[in-house]
C-alpha cells in the first residue's frame, strides 16, 4: 500500500483497484506539489470536514472521476445535490467495504461550507480509521486534543496522520500526547506550514517523540506501508 503526502492535510492512499485522496485541497494551497490534472485513476475521496482547505476540489474531481466521496451525512446530501455519489457516515459508525473497512471517528473543530453570502451547516468534523490489507491508517482531520483518542490505542493504529500547526487543530506538545494516547507504531505530522498562521517545525515534534517512528514527509513523497 502506497501513501502520498500532498501537503496541508492531503493524501492519496493507492492499493491495487483502490485509490483514494484525503482533503483534497489542490487548487489555490500554495504548497500542493500537483495539479488536478495530475491526478489518475481516483476511486475514493475522503472528506473530514467541510472548510475549504478540506473540501476543496472535491467536486471538480469527484465528477472526473465519477468517484465516491465518504463523509459526513450532511455533506453528503449537499453532494447529492450536485449529483455526486457519496456513502455517509457518522461519528462510531463502521462500515465494510471493498476495498477495506472504515470507522467514522470524532474530531473537535468545525464543518461550514460557504456559497457567496451563504453558508451551509457541513455536520460534523471527524477522522478516520482506514483498514486495508491488515493495516491501519489512522487520518485525524481538524482536530483539538481529546481523551476519545485514548480509546484508539485498541485500534492497534499503524500509521497516525496528526495535524501540529496549531490556532486551528492540536500543536506540537498537544500533538505528542496525542501520539502517546494513539500509541501508533509511526506517525506523519499534517496541516503546519501551509499559512503563516500554522507554522510548526515537525523535527521538534520528532525530538519530542519517544516511542513512535515520525516520518516527516517532503510535499509529494511516497512510502509504502508493508
Amino acid at each position: 500500500m502506497k501513501i502520498q503526502y500532498l501537503s496541508h492535510s492531503s493524501f492519496i492512499i493507492e492499493n491495487k483497484d483502490f485509490k483514494a485522496i484525503i482533503d483534497p485541497f489542490i487548487s489555490g494551497n500554495p504548497t500542493c506539489p500537483i495539479r488536478i490534472e495530475d491526478l489518475k485513476d481516483l476511486t475514493h475521496i475522503f472528506l473530514t470536514h467541510a472548510h475549504g482547505d478540506h473540501f476543496g476540489d472535491t467536486i471538480e474531481i469527484a465528477k472526473k472521476f465519477n468517484c465516491t466521496v465518504i463523509c459526513n451525512f450532511e455533506i453528503g446530501h449537499y453532494l447529492s445535490n450536485k449529483g455526486i455519489n457519496n456513502h455517509t457516515m457518522h461519528i462510531g459508525g463502521r462500515f465494510s467495504f471493498e476495498f477495506g473497512r472504515v470507522k467514522m471517528t470524532p474530531a473537535l473543530h468545525g464543518s461550514s461550507i460557504f456559497e457567496g453570502e451563504n453558508i451551509i451547516y457541513g455536520g460534523n468534523p471527524c477522522g478516520f480509521l482506514i483498514e486495508i490489507n491488515n493495516k491501519i491508517i489512522y487520518h485525524a482531520g481538524d482536530t483539538g486534543l481529546t481523551m476519545d483518542m485514548k480509546l484508539l490505542e485498541d485500534e492497534n493504529v499503524d500509521l497516525a496522520l496528526i495535524p501540529i500547526g496549531g490556532n486551528f487543530t492540536m500543536d506540537i506538545n498537544d500533538a505528542v500526547k496525542a501520539i502517546e494516547f494513539i500509541k501508533p507504531k509511526a506517525a506523519i505530522p499534517m496541516h503546519f506550514n501551509t499559512f503563516d498562521i500554522i507554522q510548526a517545525n515537525p523535527d521538534e515534534l520528532k525530538n519530542k517523540v519517544k516511542d513512535t517512528k515520525i516520518k516527516i514527509l517532503q510535499y509529494g513523497e511516497i512510502i509504502e506501508l508493508k
